[in-house]
This record gives structure tokens, sequence and C-alpha cells, in this order.
């Protein structure tokens, strides 16, 4: 896990990129009927502006509240690590859900005035189940992987660096 701005931010673009691109895909596929080749490359437009949003709508609104929420869910001192990690990704699936499928509803989507409530809360029903099993069986294990494999390794070299200085 991160452990430091920097770390915070690097892992919230990757999260946002997984989470993101892997909705978009899902939502192209509904659309269109079905899961086709086409729609790993139709979705990339559509990543370079929800991809932002979702950047800045984790790090300013949904991360921090997530964290507290988490950490109250939890205790301070949880049984186990995973339980820290549930909480906060069951938390920010909760909460970005509904918050990209409002800006997917008014960018994309565009309904008619009179339509807008209705095609936002039908967007957050059809993504919520998706996102929840998204984040938690591919997302969030390949981003904690790869994270881990970045910042894990350069931790464990110093850690291992500084013990064989002080032999």
């Amino acid at each position: 896990m991160p452990k430091n701005r920097i770390q915070t931010a690097i892992f919230t673009l990757m999260m946002v990129l997984v989470m993101v691109y892997g909705m978009i895909c899902y939502n192209i596929t509904l659309e269109v009927g079905g899961l086709s080749n086409f729609v790993f490359v139709e979705a990339l437009p559509e990543l370079a502006f929800m991809g932002p949003i979702a950047f800045l709508l984790d790090m300013l609104v949904v991360s921090p509240i997530a964290s507290r929420h988490a950490a109250k869910l939890v205790g301070p001192r949880p049984q186990t690590p995973f339980a820290m990690v549930a909480a906060i990704s069951a938390l920010s699936v909760q909460l970005m859900c509904p918050l990209m499928s409002l800006a997917a509803t008014l960018i994309i989507k565009r309904p008619a005035n009179v339509n807008i409530l209705a095609t936002w809360i039908q967007t957050t029903i059809l993504n919520l189940p998706m996102a929840f099993f998204w984040q938690f069986f591919v997302a969030g294990p390949i981003v904690r992987g790869v994270f881990g494999a970045l910042f894990g390794e350069k931790r464990e070299a110093a850690g291992n660096a500084a013990e064989q200085a002080a032999r």
C-alpha cells in the first residue's frame, strides 16, 4: 500500500486506469449487445477524459471519505490487513460508482433533461455490481500486485542494503 503522497497518487492513477477502462469496456459492451475486439479500442478515447475525472474525484473526495469510514468499520487495529483493504475497496466503489455514472450520464449519454435522473439511476444500477466485482477480483489484485512489485522491491532492496551495511 502507498506510504506517501507520491505513492498514493501513483497507486490512484493505476487503479483509476484499470477500473475506468474496465467499466468503459463493460458499458460499451452493454450498449452494442456483446463483447467484441473493437470494444477495447473504442474505450480508449473515453478513457482519455473519464480517467482524469475519476482521478480527481478519487483523490479529492472519495479516498479521504472511504479511508475515514473504513477505519471506523474495522477499528484502529484490524485483525488482518485485508480487512482494511476490503473496507476501503467496498466504500470506494459505493461512492465512485454513482459519481462516475453521473459523469457518464451527463457527458456520454446526454439524455433529454426530463430523463437525466432516470438515466443516472439506471446507469448506476447497471454499473454497481460490475464495479464491485471488477474491483475485488480483477483491478484491485492486479494494481496491488503491480504496485507492490514496483515499490515493495525497492523497500526490500533498501532494507537489505542497510542490513549489509550494518554488518
